[in-house]
């Protein structure tokens, strides 16, 4: 029997001195992540990526840039049960220069987009960082036109 799990997360990014770097948190069995969690109760996608941004990397004051959500799927095994899950991605913006490390993970970093890509182990994630950095950059440029 396969069992259903959905998580949201959020690709955090900050602007240091006109660079923009993305949070990567170390996951306990060493993958290279982004802050993500399991839809609690009710909760939208949304709410679920704000809360664990929170929890996980200790940051409240962010915002979700609109119009971008993506998803990639794994399974994998847990208590001789398969567990099929579902992990919804948004893009966030951090106004905090630090983060917390969380007792979830081992470590965590702010990369600059080559570190950050060379840096995350898993397909899935590493495929929707790509169209995130590339979606910045489109609104970045457009932007720049009506300004």
């Amino acid at each position: 029997m396969t069992v259903e799990a959905i998580s949201a997360g959020a690709i955090l990014f900050r602007d240091t001195r006109g660079r923009r770097e993305y949070l990567l948190l170390k996951s306990r069995p060493g993958d290279w992540e982004f802050p993500k969690g399991g839809v609690e109760g009710n909760e939208e996608l949304q709410q679920t990526a704000i809360r664990e941004v929170q929890e996980e990397a200790g940051i409240s004051d962010f915002r979700l840039i609109d119009g971008f959500r993506r998803d990639y799927d794994y399974v994998f095994e847990a208590n001789g049960k398969t567990i099929h899950k579902t992990v919804h991605l948004f893009i966030a913006h951090s106004f905090e220069a630090s983060a917390e490390l969380s007792k979830e993970h081992r470590d965590l970093q702010w990369r600059d987009y080559d570190q950050a890509i060379n840096t995350i182990t898993q397909d899935g994630p590493r495929e929707i960082f790509e169209e995130a950095h590339n979606y910045l950059d489109e609104l970045l440029q457009e932007q720049d036109r009506y300004v």
